[in-house]
């Protein structure tokens, strides 16, 4: 893996690059005239990060285009919650303020933003994320993101990102020690319009849920575990978890509410 930079990078840039060097033990390139396609050919790996002015980029030969932060739909849907409409993540997890939710397969933290902002200041979301690229990528992002709402801003800020494996992290939380557990792990079935995802994909942690984490995470939480899968996925039923559609034909959650 190599870290790099634009041509002609500020201090706070060449900073930033350092420590993401640091922290994935990757080499760190002066990008000079060097195009990024070469070097994607240079990495052993095939993966080429890029600190710009904006953002962190993350090229891998494998992928269609690069990835980076954003918050996407996730701000989309604060927005709404801002609005007084309802989110169905937020109304099927029971979410509130003050909540302590894991999200155990972060990603691009996406959902993790839109908890944090439906639990508040009190509450607490910790985001686990496997991939050591994607990890850093997202750590980055919520603590440096701009979207001009300050209470957005803060939510991002508020989330605590830890590179684990999931199973391992909850084995060593206490009983109802959370109350919410939320698995969005690769869809079984892709959606394949997604160029966002696509880019992901191809960083991501592929492996399927286990019978093992969802019974962890049912010990871990007070309330709610939920797995997010495509619509028509068998992990639903393979998990034990019901079933319960979105406002929208491609995405439903599974549910498995807790006794108090």
């Amino acid at each position: 893996m190599i870290v790099t930079t634009t041509a002609s990078p500020s201090k706070k840039a060449m900073e930033q690059a350092a420590r993401l060097s640091d922290m994935l033990s990757a080499e760190y390139v002066a990008r000079r005239k060097h195009t990024v396609s070469k070097l994607v050919a240079a990495s052993a790996d095939r993966q080429v990060i890029v600190v710009t002015e904006q953002e962190v980029r993350v090229y891998d030969g494998s992928a269609e285009a690069p990835l980076y932060f954003h918050p996407s739909m996730a701000f989309v849907r604060v927005k709404r919650i801002r609005k007084g409409e309802t989110d169905p993540m937020i109304e099927l997890s029971g979410c509130c303020e003050g909540d302590t939710v894991i999200d155990c397969t972060a990603g691009l933290a996406s959902d993790s933003l839109v908890f944090s902002y439906a639990a508040g200041a009190e509450g607490r979301v910790t985001a686990l994320e496997s991939e050591p690229v994607l990890c850093a990528l997202i750590k980055e992002g919520l603590a440096q993101y701009d979207t001009g709402i300050a209470e957005v801003d803060e939510a991002m800020r508020r989330i605590s990102v830890l590179h684990e494996n999931h199973i391992e992290y909850l084995k060593a939380q206490p009983d109802k020690s959370a109350d919410i557990v939320y698995f969005d792990p690769m869809f079984r079935k892709p959606i394949h319009e997604s160029s966002a995802i696509g880019s992901l994909r191809s960083l991501a942690n592929a492996n399927a849920l286990t019978l093992e984490a969802v019974e962890e995470a049912k010990r871990v939480a007070r309330k709610t575990v939920m797995l997010k899968e495509h619509r028509d996925s068998g992990e639903f039923e393979r998990l034990g978890f019901e079933r319960k559609h979105a406002n929208t034909s491609k995405i439903a959650y599974g549910v498995i509410k807790l006794e108090p």
